[in-house]
């Protein structure tokens, strides 16, 4: 069970302690999070790259108080990674140790066997960490859609059930039910049968006027003039045809930037000089620098 204190009370609960944890959340995101807790149901979060996907998973857990587990994908994510194995060169230390045994020619092996499958030798990776926690978490399972059909099979498994088969020790079954988020990419597709499981959010880029917010929000010393003008640049360039757009925080990135070089206001000259911060190819500050026209700083009396 979830302790009460860390449950939300209603929808304006979780904007607020959201808010509060330094994640701007609108209607959608607020009302599913709220849902997702209430429906003991995972939530599914899409979009492009740099949206906050991950970022929301960590306002949750620490607008809940919860301990965050993160479990990484990637392309050949196997269960010894994701879920458990066992410590070898322990294993195989007792074995040595079994072998070196008394003058009757060593330990009794079914005794040894029955050691060396225990806890003692069990190494915990992050879905049965999240599992076997004693604290309210969140599982934050990223970038999803990077692993295969099989590793997702394995994984409705674990959210239908919230319980796994540990052949040398049985079943484990979650002491407390773990707030999970997915996110994807969308760089394929996920099956149905995943996504009946979970609740769904997409995230997209921001309106220049919530991001402003998010700014103003995240570096308090912007002048809104400032923000107001960057994010604007910003929203422009995600427009073009970017091998990599730029995030919400290399926005953020930018804005205290601009604020450490002391710039008041962004010029063609400002903005070609700072380009590597939001950009991180070359071929796309090359596209942004023919894109960007902007007029000149003001000159100084």
């Amino acid at each position: 069970m979830i302790s009460a204190a860390s449950e939300f009370t209603g929808v304006v609960d979780a904007r607020d302690r959201l808010s509060a944890a330094g994640y701007l959340p609108d209607a959608s995101i607020e009302t599913v999070v709220y849902l997702a807790e209430r429906l003991r149901k995972p939530v599914l979060v899409e979009g492009p790259a740099g949206v906050g996907k991950t970022e929301l998973a960590k306002a949750i857990a620490a607008a809940r108080d919860s301990e965050l587990i993160r479990l990484q994908c990637y392309e050949g994510l196997d269960e010894a990674k994701a879920l458990y194995e066992w410590n070898y060169k322990k294993q195989l230390l007792r074995i040595t140790h079994a072998r070196g045994g008394d003058a009757s020619g060593g330990e009794d092996w079914d005794e040894v066997e029955d050691d060396l499958f225990g806890e003692d030798y069990l190494l915990e990776r992050p879905l049965l960490r999240a599992l076997r926690n004693t604290r309210d978490t969140v599982l934050l399972i990223d970038e999803v859609d990077k692993v295969d059909f099989e590793f997702e099979a394995l994984l409705l498994e674990i959210l239908s059930d919230f319980q796994i088969t540990i052949p040398e020790l049985g079943t484990v079954t979650g002491q407390r039910h773990p707030f999970v988020v997915l996110t994807s990419n969308n760089t394929r597709e996920l099956s149905e049968a995943l996504k009946r499981r979970c609740l769904y959010l997409y995230l997209d880029y921001p309106t220049v006027e919530r991001e402003k917010e998010i700014v103003m929000s995240r570096v308090p010393e912007v002048p809104e003039q400032l923000a107001d003008q960057l994010v604007r640049i910003v929203r422009s360039l995600r427009q073009l045809e970017l091998k990599k757009p730029p995030s919400i925080s290399e926005t953020l990135d930018w804005a205290q930037t601009l604020l450490e070089l002391g710039f008041d206001t962004i010029d063609e000259g400002v903005a070609k000089s700072t380009m590597n911060v939001l950009l991180k190819y070359q071929q796309d500050v090359e596209k942004a620098n023919g894109h960007l026209r902007l007029p000149p700083r003001p000159e100084m009396n």
